[in-house]
Order: structure tokens, then C-alpha cells, then sequence
């Protein structure tokens, strides 16, 4: 497809970044699964916007973990997410979810046609930071782990690509840290909340816990990385700034289902309730009223 050439570059952007943390602003993400999602997150000024491949699913009436089973190619979604994406979100940058392990890519060739396309930098989702225990180190012992990410975002860097990355782990975060990443996230689990969300994870001390031994970790090593927080219990704007207060040193927040599938489900069951909830007219046949059929 014919790209958009990116409104600025990585450099302008991670100035721009950080000059709001300086003033105290909040540094806030939004993931789009749709066209509109997109073109609202720009009109209510979010600093970026991501697209993967789970947004397509959450937004399909479907749980965002089906990004991380093979339902379809990611790679290949997030192109064709890019089609409906892109061409109605004027200056915001937008990243794209990129996996990393995909054994039919080449990555840095993939890179290469996302940055062609318009897109301003890039987010490791699918991510086997999200599996543990037997799985994870099977995907790891077998050529899959998540030292492809990190090869990924440092690749991206050398491109001028903006780097988001996705990390469960402090050993996570120093690696992604040390490879360049602009953005490292603090992913505390499933959005628990809503008709898709999870229905069991971390308190909202204990997320805070997480993201404070993360944001630690990634400043030990480059003062200047900008860590947010994301998923878990962490689901509203009230949420958000409890963590934000409860650590120091957190730049902000990044949203996805948080930001485009629970405002949806609610806003949308409220108005149908409502619709569900109006009367039928009578016309009285004596003086020709419309009334409303309440006495």
C-alpha cells in the first residue's frame, strides 16, 4: 500500500517526550484497533498510537490473547490494519506491532517497508513476554525467545524508528533498555475489566509494585528511558493516575484495551439500554396529539 511519510522523526519525537516529562505531563499511548479508535485517540491527543494484531481481535468482539495464538499471521495483520489505520490519522505517530519470532519474515527487511509506509516506530507484539513457565522455555531453547525482540528493537533503533517495547520482568526491561528502546512498558497482566477482561490478576499496589521494580531497573542502567505502565488492573483513567502517584519516576500510561474496548462496551450497552428503555406514541383520535401512551 502507499505510505504517508512520518510527521517527525525518532529524534523529534523522543525530544517531545521528554520534554513533557520534564513539565510533568503525562506521557499517554493509545492502541487502535479500528480506523475510528485511531481517529478518536488523535482527536483527544494522545502522544502515540499503537496497532498489533490484537487489537483487530478485542475489537471483533474477541479477548486480546487471541493475538497471541496463531488465528493469523501478525505480521501480516498489523499491514492490513494499516490501510484502515493510517490514512485517517494525520500527525500522531503511530507504531506497529511487530513479531519478532516470526520465522518467515525478514525482520529487518519488514522494518524497513513499515518505516515506507508511514509508520513512526514500532511495539515486540506478539511478545513471549506474555508465557512462562514450560512454554516460554521451549520457544526459548528452540530458536523463539524474546532475544529476538531485543534484536528487533535494536534494529528498529539503527532505522530511526521509534521503539515502544512490551516487558513483564526486570531482566526483560535491562535488555530492552540496553538495546536502544525509547518506550519501555510495564506490562502487569490482562486488562481485567469489561465483558473480554481478565478475571484474575495483580491488585493495584502490587501492579504499582511491578512498574516502580521496572521503571528502577531501566533507569540503572539509562537515566534518560522512558518507562508507562500498562494492562492488568490498570483499566481507567482513575487507575492510571493511582499508579502514577503510588511511584516515582513513571512517565505515563499506554492503553489499549483500556482505551478503545471498555469505553466501547460501555458506551454502547448504555445507549441500547436506553433505546431498549423508550415507549411507543398513541395519537389521540379527538384532538389529533401525539402523545406518548403514559397516562
Amino acid at each position: 500500500m502507499a505510505g504517508r511519510e512520518p510527521v517527525l522523526d525518532r529524534q523529534q519525537l523522543v525530544r517531545g517526550f521528554e520534554e513533557r516529562r520534564a513539565r510533568g505531563i503525562p506521557l499517554i499511548g493509545a492502541g487502535a484497533g479500528t480506523g475510528l479508535s485511531a481517529k478518536c485517540a488523535e482527536v483527544a491527543g494522545v502522544d502515540f498510537i499503537v496497532i498489533y494484531n490484537a487489537g483487530r481481535f478485542r475489537m471483533a468482539g474477541r479477548g486480546s490473547m487471541a493475538g497471541m495464538m496463531p488465528y493469523g499471521n501478525a505480521n501480516d495483520i498489523v499491514v492490513e490494519m494499516a490501510a484502515e489505520v493510517l490514512p485517517v490519522v494525520s500527525t500522531t505517530p503511530v507504531l506497529a506491532g511487530v513479531c519478532a519470532t516470526d520465522p518467515f519474515k525478514n525482520i529487518p527487511l519488514f522494518l524497513e517497508q513499515l518505516k515506507l509506509m508511514g509508520f513512526a516506530g514500532v511495539q515486540n507484539f506478539p511478545t513471549v513476554a506474555l508465557l512462562d513457565g514450560d512454554t516460554r522455555i521451549n520457544l526459548e531453547e528452540t530458536g523463539y525467545g524474546f532475544d529476538k525482540e531485543v534484536e528487533m528493537v535494536a534494529t528498529a533503533r539503527e532505522l530511526g524508528l521509534l521503539t515502544a517495547t512490551y516487558v513483564r520482568t526486570t531482566d526483560e526491561a535491562r535488555q530492552m533498555t540496553a538495546a536502544g528502546a525509547d518506550v519501555v512498558v510495564a506490562h502487569v497482566g490482562l486488562t481485567s475489566t469489561g465483558l473480554l477482561g481478565a478475571k484474575t490478576g495483580l491488585s493495584l499496589a502490587a501492579a504499582a509494585e511491578r512498574v516502580q521494580q521496572i521503571r528502577d531497573a531501566c533507569a540503572a542502567q539509562r537515566p534518560d528511558v522512558l518507562v508507562v505502565c500498562h494492562g492488568g488492573p490498570i483499566a481507567t483513567p482513575d487507575d492510571a493516575q493511582q499508579v502514577l502517584q503510588a511511584t516515582e519516576g513513571v512517565a505515563g500510561f499506554l492503553g489499549a484495551s483500556s482505551m478503545e474496548r471498555i469505553p466501547v462496551e460501555e458506551a454502547m450497552v448504555d445507549t441500547m439500554r436506553r433505546f431498549k428503555s423508550i415507549k411507543l406514541g398513541e395519537r389521540d383520535a379527538a384532538v389529533g396529539e401525539f402523545r406518548t401512551g403514559e397516562q
